[in-house]
């Protein structure tokens, strides 16, 4: 192949960035839609099968969830920065992916596992020491993979069409996990048996995707070639010294954590509030399945306004149409419809952008460094989505016990009033708060191309002195 000339299965765009073949974007997607399925599963169900299956205090099943979060503080960036740091044939990050897989499932099939006849404190043990093997195994095979979004190209656009195709996938993945965990859990008389099958069909799943993905795709030489070269506390500070990621990281963290108290609420709120425990699976199927039409008009739309802009609006019109909901009576619970899709449309672009934007902030530091460290930045940021989502978990768990959340009953209207607080409301506004963030957000398209100008030039000078 001649020098600088793209491989047959690629083409170029007209700004002269190599763009990806559509299997590569295919092969990649591949690869979230078990995290898809068991993320859903998580976030919405999770504390419900602790709390009304495990019949654990609301309180405690929260405490033990976040009491992974301490490892948490050290797997992400310690996983980040070894995947930096690894030199095999099999790829920087792909050999995680190849390896870890069959691990993360068998870590899968015992989250969804509480023995029979355990004390509290037992059970209490249980769920965090289950949860904290499921977080191990998760960030050691997805960090890496998410970090080949910043080094599958170097494009800007071509990083949001790589994470839309992505979604487009992992969306109506998540849809499933949404819709199937309930029923898969009902087909049996015995939920504990049922919670357990939902485990082992989960992490078969998750398994076998992971491995097909990293069987499809490869890495570019120039990444391989290179590992980082400053220890992982000097990374992590580097990390978190970078402006723009300072910025990208505090908006996302806030979002993230206000949706997850969403998701987290959103059975507990159709359930007990508008008394509409049957369709609790309708509500939500029909919230990611407008998450996933909004997919494509998201990213249409950033190459005209931006990705932070993009993000900026359609997180604003998620946070309205929750907020919304907190006036919502039994009587006009079929309003839940317009508000669930108008909610999706609107948190389509938390799927898209935030992952897309943190590869460009992996150039912009590589432009200080020389280093690729993508690891780096996407273990920070797994770090803050999985803590984000914890405390939002733990948040909720906390305010049931102190509402006077009582399980399988009709609730009183302190409880009633605090499941609407914070499904609505409370997660709504401190969204809004945060948007200012992204509307000015550094990192646009013409800082970007005037970055890859600069890693070009970099580039281009390595080459001579080789």
């Amino acid at each position: 192949m001649e020098r600088g000339k793209p491989r047959k299965e690629e083409s170029l765009k007209n700004n002269g960035e190599v763009k990806l073949p559509l299997k590569t974007k295919m092969f990649y997607g591949v690869g979230d839609i078990g995290n898809a399925i068991i993320n859903s599963a998580i976030q919405f169900y999770l504390l419900k099968f602790y709390t009304d299956t495990a019949l654990i205090l609301p309180v405690l099943a929260g405490n033990a969830l976040l009491i992974g979060k301490i490892w948490d503080a050290i797997n992400d960036p310690l996983f980040g920065w070894l995947t930096d740091k690894t030199d095999s044939k099999l790829g920087r990050r792909r050999v995680f992916m190849l390896w870890g897989a069959i691990p993360l499932g068998i870590s899968i099939m015992l989250l969804w596992f509480i023995p029979k006849g355990l004390s509290t404190t037992t059970t209490f043990i249980w769920i965090a020491l289950t949860f904290i093997l499921f977080d191990t195994f998760w960030t050691l095979t997805n960090v890496p993979y998410y970090a080949l979004t910043s080094e599958l190209t170097d494009d800007y656009d071509e990083r949001s069409s790589l994470t839309t195709t992505r979604m487009v996938m992992a969306v109506p993945a998540y849809l499933i996990g949404v819709a199937l965990t309930p029923l898969l859990a009902g087909l049996f008389s015995d939920e504990r048996k049922g919670w357990a099958y939902v485990g082992i069909i989960y992490g078969l799943i998750c398994a076998a995707v992971l491995l097909i993905s990293a069987a499809g795709i490869r890495e570019r030489k120039k990444v391989m070639q290179t590992k980082a070269k400053t220890n992982v506390w000097q990374s992590v500070k580097i990390a978190l010294s970078n402006k723009p990621f300072q910025r990208l990281c505090i908006a996302y963290f806030v979002i993230n954590l206000s949706f997850a108290m969403v998701k987290t609420l959103m059975a507990y709120y159709l359930e007990y509030q508008l008394l509409m425990k049957s369709e609790i699976s309708l509500v939500m199927g029909l919230m990611l399945i407008c998450v996933t039409l909004s997919l494509p008009f998201w990213k249409k739309l950033s190459e005209r306004l931006d990705k932070g802009k993009t993000y900026a609006l359609g997180t604003g019109i998620g946070a309205i149409a929750i907020s919304l909901s907190f006036f919502l009576t039994p009587d006009q619970g079929k309003l839940v419809y317009i508000l669930s899709a108008l909610a999706g449309i609107g948190f389509g672009s938390q799927w898209i952008f935030p992952w897309a934007m943190v590869a460009d902030v992996a150039d912009y530091d590589r432009v200080e460094s020389g280093e690729f460290r993508s690891g780096m930045y996407y273990g920070i940021w797994g770090l803050a989505t999985k803590i984000s989502e914890a405390l939002a978990i733990a948040g909720i768990g906390w305010m049931l016990t102190g509402f006077g959340y009582v399980p399988n009953v009709a609730q009183s209207s302190r409880s009633l009033l605090g499941i609407r607080l914070f499904f609505g409301p409370i997660p709504g506004i401190i969204i809004i708060i945060t948007l200012p963030l992204l509307i000015w957000y550094p990192i646009d398209r013409k800082k970007h191309a005037e970055i890859r100008e600069k890693l070009a030039a970099m580039e281009s000078q390595l080459g001579e002195n080789l």
